[in-house]
């Protein structure tokens, strides 16, 4: 009995925690097809929450925080377009690193249009 109210708290924390870390709002679906996906990506993203916050020893929120402030900019220039990131500040490489994520490249796309 103590171990399905342990397990009954546990359910309650992750609901919690797709609720507010996640923000994610109730979704209506009526049909099986599609209320069986969203499930699992509800299931999946909570995953990739703890994973994140397992490897980087730091919250959710201070980790997005933090990656919220890697931006991409799109220059423009005599019918030629660059997209360049903004450069990594050492907190954003040390959580990629601990991860294991492979950061985004500084330039990601040049077009020369002539």
């Amino acid at each position: 009995m103590a171990l399905g109210y342990k397990q009954l708290v546990d359910v309650e924390n992750a609901f919690r925690t797709l609720k507010t870390v996640l923000e994610l709002r109730p979704m209506h679906h009526r049909k099986e097809g599609r209320i069986r996906p969203h499930i699992l990506l509800c299931w999946l993203a909570l995953l990739l929450v703890r994973i994140a916050e397992v490897r980087t020893r730091i919250s959710w929120s201070k980790i997005r925080s933090e990656l919220d402030r890697l931006h991409l900019g799109h220059f423009s220039y005599d019918k030629s377009d660059i997209y360049k990131t903004t450069q990594l500040t050492a907190k954003q490489k040390e959580i990629y690193t601990e991860l294991g994520v492979k950061p985004p490249p500084t330039f990601l796309n040049i077009q020369i249009n002539t």
